[in-house]
């Protein structure tokens, strides 16, 4: 099952209380405090782990709380530190706060670990409190609360190429035909209900990431078919590969068809209508002649248009080889993320 969305609320661990504590030996009167501290709680710490994809962890489990500390003992010993909570995400997770609606990480890359919430303090023994006027303190600190967060997880994929298109335009059986992935394939509309992502190995050190999106129509920005529900997925991708269905079965015209969809993606992000973007006239094998691709090029002109098929493969090698060209442009004039380790629990309201 894809979840890409999730309600939370997580508790780091409260610390332990101090002790109060005297010594207490044989031949040894009066011996003085010997409370020792309590320990730190855990924190819950956010992990982007690259071989999870879904946010379906949570979608059974609400609460999430780490270890709280260990109380302090007598001869000065200190209680354990509770153990850090290490929730583990899909990259490409965004984690907001539910209370105040602010974006407070997002684990873009993989490894990457953010503390979002701190835990507590372990409170002091009491013979941290003795002094020449004060020789058996009668009190110790107790350890501080950990805190608490309601987040809002939202996952948007991480991938090279987006898929984008009518329903029934072919996306999912290129998908089929350039990667492993097997995602539902046939002849009625939204066929494809979930985000589907493919692995294309174009040679030992040559890989892309394709994400198929379900089928958009027009209206898709006030609810109509899947709604804007999966765009979030596309918008990280670097390039979009509209597949366009050249001879759609209910007579619409390509050119129209992907003006509508145009019109979709500008609806919901004028970021994502402005990224790199490959037309892909799909179905060629359905062709007699070249008629139908002329008269596209012609109505779409200044637009990148490559002729292909998902079921004979015809014109696809040439297709991934441009978008590996235009992918090595583009990372070239990235740059490389370095895993990190943030710590955000002083920047986030209480």
């Amino acid at each position: 099952m894809f979840v890409d969305e999730a309600i939370i609320e997580i508790q780091a661990g409260d610390g332990g209380d101090g002790c109060l504590s005297f010594r207490r030996e044989k031949f040894v009167p009066k011996g003085g405090p010997d409370g020792g501290d309590g320990g730190d709680g855990g924190s819950v710490v956010f992990l982007a782990d690259p071989n999870k994809d879904t946010l379906l962890d949570f979608s059974g489990r609400h609460h999430w709380r780490a270890k709280r500390g260990q109380s302090g003992m007598g001869k000065k010993m200190a209680g354990l530190s509770g153990d850090d909570l290490v929730i583990r995400v899909p990259p490409g997770t965004l984690i907001f706060d539910a209370d105040h609606q602010i974006l407070l990480a997002d684990l873009d890359s993989p490894e990457r670990r953010i503390v979002i919430a701190r835990g507590g303090k372990g409170g002091r023994g009491n013979w941290h409190f003795k002094s020449s006027t004060n020789q058996a303190p009668r009190y110790a600190e107790k350890g501080t609360e950990g805190q608490r967060r309601k987040l809002r997880l939202e996952l948007k994929l991480i991938a090279d190429i987006g898929l984008v298109g009518m329903p029934n335009a072919g996306k999912s059986t290129l998908l089929r035909a350039i990667s492993a992935a097997r995602p539902k394939v046939a002849d009625y509309p939204f066929t494809t209900l979930d985000p589907q992502l493919g692995i294309v190995e174009l040679g030992p050190d040559r890989r892309i990431v394709v994400a198929d999106i379900p089928g958009l129509i027009e209206g898709a920005q006030h609810g109509a078919g899947l709604g804007h529900e999966f765009l979030r997925h596309v918008e990280r991708t670097k390039i979009i590969v509209h597949v366009l269905d050249l001879y759609p079965m209910d007579g619409s015209e390509p050119a129209e068809n992907y003006r509508k969809i145009r019109g979709e993606l500008e609806a919901f992000s004028p970021a994502l209508a402005q990224k790199r973007e490959i037309v892909a006239a799909n179905k060629m094998d359905l062709a007699i002649d070249d008629s139908a691709l002329d008269q596209l090029r012609r109505q779409l002109v200044g637009k990148e248009v490559f002729a292909i098929s998902g079921v004979s493969r015809q014109g696809v090698e040439d297709l991934l080889d441009v978008l590996w060209r235009i992918l090595l442009e583009i990372k070239a004039q990235t740059p490389i993320p370095v895993p990190i380790a943030e710590d955000l629990t002083h920047d986030v309201p209480q």
